[in-house]
């Protein structure tokens, strides 16, 4: 009970020591404790609730083969799990602690705890020998000489080891106990009296050793004394102990100290031969000494982590009848040398890494360790390469940490292999290295981009319904689900569900209906592309759908559904004009540039004008072919592709000069009575003349800054890109046309015909032969020379 109440006052002790120091647990357990003796409250102790324990994965790693300790998860009571022997463990080493490592995740926690394993007095001292005989001559061995005894042994340490001992009583033979240089108890055989073989040739006595502790335990030996005659100086050494220091690696044969012993007698009786006092094993595995010289050498590998110290007993023996012997220790010093190389480990490894984690994030946790002791036993841990958003921090005695030191982007580096490399330093030092490769995890942090803010498409008119216009991508630089886009069409601004379709995986864009250009020129709207993250992330751009006119549309000619009856007063010159052909086209551009022809039938005496549709005589009409009507049929025809036309008659009636007064009497009679309304019509008619050549100067001027503007813009292709103008031809595109258009100027004929001019902005791309751009203009060969036969009949007008 006693001693259960001295190892509980320990515990309070050093509970409370470790309370005010180094942070890290320590308890103590006596040795030999049953199964389940308490060590401590090492839940409390950590600061940890119970109920934690298992959620918080807790667990406990000992160092050693076996795991001498349990941790109850229910209570948090740190208990023995097997038996524990100091002995086996520690052997003579005055601290046997034992270390355990605890883990907690979530988060994650380290803690080192040492249990201190206490001695008990469980061994008894024990001598190498049942038995051991002394020779001592008679007489002449004079009182107070010291005849050394093999010592006993214990096992365990400190006062539970120390050792007194006892003589049975006799009038010869005394114990004396004194301390040598090294603190250590000698105890010798003191002779008192002196011996009388012939009074008792032999000698039987009983050594007693006794431990210090509780209960005390006892060995015994039998000590038998022979008394001898003759021989009576032993030999004698120099000192009695020795001292010699050996560097760990030194070889096997090497010299170790050679002894010498005198004796003053003479003949046999002084040769003296060596040995060791105690035929230890470890003694004997390392060491050897000549028996004739002296000299012990070393014949085994010493080591420093094994053991630092060694203790050499050695007995000089004369040769005499009654040999007698002398005694010392040599006492041999390892030095440690730098011959283990640092090692390291990984306790903990928290991978992959969220990209998101902030600085001070625990990644791993390691340990290092180097077996030798000093300076060849302190450690450098270090991080390679330098420049990596990680760090290393030291925790307890050589326990690092791996720590995030800055901000991570996984789309910038997606993983990081390093290099944790750990020397000591000894000279030269040793190193070893770890590589630990800590991958990034993707979080949803960035928005899909498309490649352009905005695209330009161009779509022919009259396309099939469900066509396939444009193909639009956005990227993500996530991964996974973070990085799976769908596309859809934003219709706040304008609904065009019924136009336009978006295909959310693809990214195709579907024309839902035919397009026509004489409707619909432009659709502009925005498409988005959203990711599958949590949350998820937008993106935009704008698209420009612009439809491209086709050649659907026929020229119509006014007026054709009956013939124009023209009445032409004979003589006729050459080149006269009779009238004017009106068309007009739906379309636009090339596909409304209009040109007129005769038809074969037809030619006759007339000529049309290609472009202005004017109709003239070819040669001189006389008064030979009065009283005729001549027929005139003429082609219109567009320049689309492929080429729509329309035709219109014109009826001539030739008369006489006489024919033509009758007629003008009787338009007199009318014409008197409309006076003030032709006046009015002349008033109108300078006020258009002066507006046409305002128009015309407007016209010129806006022709010039086309002929410049037209070579220095970019043609307008399908495909993405801003839109821009771009220009039919050099000059723009002349045509009859019901749209797009500006009446520059209008002339009545002879005969009452008006002759209309009209001139056309520029339009979009028209296609050559094979329906393909050229370079964004179609340009006709003589587009220059039509063009300046238009602006002539203006002039002429």
């Amino acid at each position: 009970m006693l001693t259960w109440l001295k190892g509980l006052l320990q515990l309070l002790l050093l509970y409370t020591v470790w309370k005010m120091g180094s942070g890290q647990l320590h308890y103590s357990v006596l040795e030999e404790s049953q199964h389940g003796a308490f060590v401590g409250r090492i839940a409390q102790d950590l600061g940890l609730e119970v109920s934690e324990l298992v959620p918080r994965m807790f667990r406990m790693l000992s160092k050693g083969e076996k795991d001498y300790f349990e941790v109850n998860l229910q209570n948090g009571i740190l208990f023995v799990n097997s038996r524990i022997d100091r002995e086996e463990l520690c052997a003579k080493n005055a601290d046997c602690v034992l270390h355990l490592e605890v883990i907690v995740e979530k988060p994650l926690r380290f803690f080192h705890v040492e249990v201190e394993i206490k001695d008990i007095n469980d061994n008894a001292p024990v001598f190498p020998a049942r038995e051991q005989i002394l020779s001592i001559a008679e007489f002449i061995t004079a009182s107070g000489t010291r005849f050394p005894f093999k010592k006993a042994a214990d096992s365990d340490i400190g006062t539970n080891a120390l050792l007194t001992y006892k003589l049975s009583p006799n009038k010869h033979f005394i114990l004396d106990s004194g301390n040598d240089e090294d603190e250590s108890k000698f105890v010798v055989l003191l002779l008192k009296v002196p011996l009388d073989r012939e009074e008792s040739p032999v000698h039987h006595l009983v050594l007693t050793a006794t431990d210090g502790g509780e209960p005390k335990l006892t060995g015994t030996v039998q000590l038998i004394i022979n008394v001898l005659d003759v021989n009576d100086n032993p030999p004698v050494f120099n000192q009695s102990v020795y001292r010699v220091k050996l560097l760990e690696n030194t070889a096997s044969g090497s010299l170790v100290i050679n002894l010498n012993a005198t004796d003053l007698d003479e003949g046999i009786n002084r040769e003296i031969s060596y040995c060791f006092t105690d035929s230890l094993d470890y003694v004997t595995k390392m060491f050897s000494i000549n028996s004739d010289t002296g000299e012990i050498r070393v014949i085994g590998k010493l080591d420093y982590e094994e053991s630092k110290l060694y203790e050499l007993p050695i007995v000089a023996e004369d040769k005499g009848n009654s040999c007698l012997s002398g005694h010392c220790k040599v006492i041999i010093e390892v030095l440690d040398m730098n011959d283990n190389i640092p090692e390291l480990s990984v306790n903990s490894l928290s991978v992959p890494l969220p990209e998101d984690s902030p600085p001070g994030t625990v990644v791993a946790i390691m340990r290092a360790s180097d077996r030798d002791s000093g300076n060849n036993g302190q450690i450098n841990c270090f991080l390679w390469p330098t420049g990596l958003p990680f760090k290393l921090e030291s925790t307890f005695k050589n326990y690092y940490s791996l720590i995030v030191a800055a901000i991570l982007d996984r789309e910038q580096v997606a993983e990081y292999r390093m290099v944790v490399t750990v020397e000591d330093q000894g000279v030269p030092p040793l190193s070893s290295s770890l590589t630990l490769l800590v991958p990034i995890s993707d979080i949803n942090d960035n928005a899909p981009a498309f490649p352009q803010p905005s695209y330009t498409v161009f779509v022919k008119e009259n396309n099939p319904p469900g066509a396939h216009i444009f193909t639009i991508s956005a990227s993500d630089p996530d991964i996974a689900e973070n990085a799976l886009i769908t596309y859809w069409i934003d219709e706040n601004l304008w609904p065009l569900s019924s136009y336009i379709s978006v295909h959310s995986e693809s990214g195709k864009l579907y024309a839902l209906q035919s397009f026509d250009y004489e409707e619909l020129k432009l659709l502009e709207f925005q498409v988005r592309a959203k990711d599958a993250g949590m949350p998820s992330l937008c993106g935009n751009t704008t698209i420009q759908v612009f439809v491209m006119d086709e050649n659907d549309n026929a020229p119509v000619v006014s007026g054709s559904s009956e013939k124009n009856l023209i009445l032409l007063v004979v003589p006729v010159l050459p080149g006269h004009i009779v009238g004017k052909i009106h068309a007009l086209d739906a379309d636009s551009g090339y596909n409304a540039w209009l040109s007129y022809e005769l038809l074969e039938e037809s030619h006759g005496p007339w000529t049309v004008a290609q472009y202005s549709g004017e109709v003239g005589t070819k040669y001189p009409l006389d008064e030979s072919e009065a009283s005729k009507t001549l027929g005139v049929l003429v082609l219109v025809k567009d320049h689309g592709k492929p080429q729509l036309s329309a035709t219109a008659t014109l009826s001539v009636s030739l008369m006489t000069s006489g024919q033509a007064i009758k007629t003008d009497v009787n338009l007199q009679r009318s014409s008197e009575s409309f006076m003030p309304l032709v006046d009015s019509i002349n008033i109108y008619l300078i006020i258009a003349i002066c507006s046409v050549s305002s128009l015309f100067l407007l016209a010129t001027l806006i022709y010039v800054a086309l002929r410049c503007h037209c070579k220095a813009k970019e043609s307008m292709v399908y495909g993405p890109g801003m839109a821009t103008l771009v220009c039919a031809s050099e000059v723009g595109s002349w045509s009859y046309s019901n749209r797009h258009s500006h009446i520059l100027a209008g002339v009545s004929t002879e005969a009452g015909a008006k002759s209309d001019l009209m001139i056309f902005s520029p339009n979009i791309p028209v296609f050559a032969d094979n329906g393909e751009l050229i370079n964004g203009v179609d340009v006709p060969p003589d587009s220059d020379k039509k063009v300046s036969a238009a602006l002539g009949v203006l002039f002429s007008t």
